[in-house]
């Protein structure tokens, strides 16, 4: 998402471009920015607008970048050359620069969202009140304890379908509305992921995160404002993606099926079981591997390239070709897992909504691997 910006439609919004299946969801290539290396990876299309989203096979946005080098997208069955791996991106992340700009256009409105999902520990933080001190204009507040099943014992697990339909439809949000999700964590991102996968596990597909949170967007000097939004309600019907979403039952019997692999994102210490995580005792899924959601994120706080991305999962042998579900404390850290499996290119990432959460509670002890328990046994 280089100095030239995302590809629009006549809205503005960014075109609906379909690549080759090989390179996953809406993949395009940019220019490298030599300005602001968070910008790196903003892919620069205007060549492709109006590109039928019906020819995925088609080159998209080729044009001439300096020092006389086409640019387009990789053809079938080949890999990105290394140099350009860094510039690959999906939709599924905007840069700071593009909303930016689209605020400034006035386009945040009915086929544009944008929504602050924070959340802290209420000893900590409290989300609510500094959104309504400090937020990016326009942005209205995605509510995670409201916008969750409270009826489970378990953290933040998905409400119903209408559920979520009325309460995103309150925040004026439609089928046809593009959402962008953000939130205030030091790290850059936390929760935004989260609710980025919620929309996508009902059936949304027009959603993004905004690459490096609110952190960034302050400190790359982005306008914040104190003035609540009031949106006009929209309707939006929500159909539940049960392939995104796993349950304790599938996760007991991929014990013995091994039809999908496992990858759990929580700290290193609490997937070995050598930390508390949370007041419980840690530990983790017998077969699964463990990436640190963290370590998807830059010092900065902003996503990694496609290529390191790429690395972290082949280090771990975990195949993107293959099924592949997320876990962690509660279900939150997990998205971070699927957002950067569907950056390489993989949109079927399924996240164990109950995660260790409900893991800990339910699965008999043999099934709970922790090398603490192992040593003083």
């Amino acid at each position: 998402m280089g100095g030239g910006g995302q590809g629009k439609d006549s809205s503005g919004a960014p075109s609906p471009l379909t690549p080759p299946s090989h390179l996953g969801p809406r993949l395009l290539l940019g220019e490298r920015s030599h300005r602001d290396p968070a910008e790196a990876n903003e892919h620069v299309s205007r060549e492709g607008e109006g590109a039928s989203p019906s020819l995925p096979c088609r080159l998209i946005g080729r044009g001439r970048v300096p020092g006389g080098r086409e640019r387009g997208l990789a053809g079938p069955g080949t890999t990105p050359a290394p140099d350009m791996a860094s510039q690959v991106l999906s939709k599924a992340l905007v840069t700071a620069k593009w909303l930016s700009e689209a605020i400034r256009a006035q386009r945040v409105g009915p086929s544009l969202r944008v929504l602050d999902a924070s959340w802290y520990p209420p000893q900590e933080r409290n989300a609510r009140q500094e959104f309504k001190e400090s937020h990016i204009p326009g942005a209205s507040f995605f509510d995670i304890e409201e916008c969750r099943d409270k009826s489970s014992p378990y953290d933040f697990m998905l409400p119903s379908e209408a559920h979520f339909a009325d309460y995103v439809g309150h925040l004026g949000i439609s089928n046809d509305t593009h959402v962008v999700l953000y939130d205030g964590d030091k790290l850059g991102t936390f929760y935004a992921p989260r609710a980025w996968w919620m929309f996508r596990a009902f059936g949304h597909k027009d959603v993004s995160v905004l690459n490096g949170g609110f952190k960034n967007w302050v400190k790359e000097g982005h306008p914040v404002t104190a003035e609540i939004s009031q949106p006009a309600p929209a309707v939006f019907k929500a159909t539940l993606n049960k392939a995104l979403l796993k349950t304790f039952e599938e996760m007991m019997e991929n014990l013995s099926s091994r039809q999908f692999q496992v990858v759990d994102s929580r700290p290193e210490g609490r997937f070995r079981g050598t930390e508390l995580d949370q007041g419980l005792e840690s530990g983790h899924i017998p077969g699964s591997v463990n990436i640190p959601f963290h370590s998807f994120l830059t010092e900065a706080g902003h996503e990694k390239s496609l290529e390191e991305i790429q690395q972290m999962f082949q280090e771990k042998k975990v195949d993107l070709s293959k099924p592949l579900t997320a876990t962690c404390r509660k279900g939150v850290t997990a998205c971070h897992i699927a957002l950067a499996a569907y950056l390489c290119g993989k949109p079927d990432v399924a996240v164990y909504d109950g995660s260790w959460s409900e893991w800990f509670h339910r699965a008999p002890p043999q099934y709970k691997v922790s090398e603490l328990k192992r040593n003083k046994a």
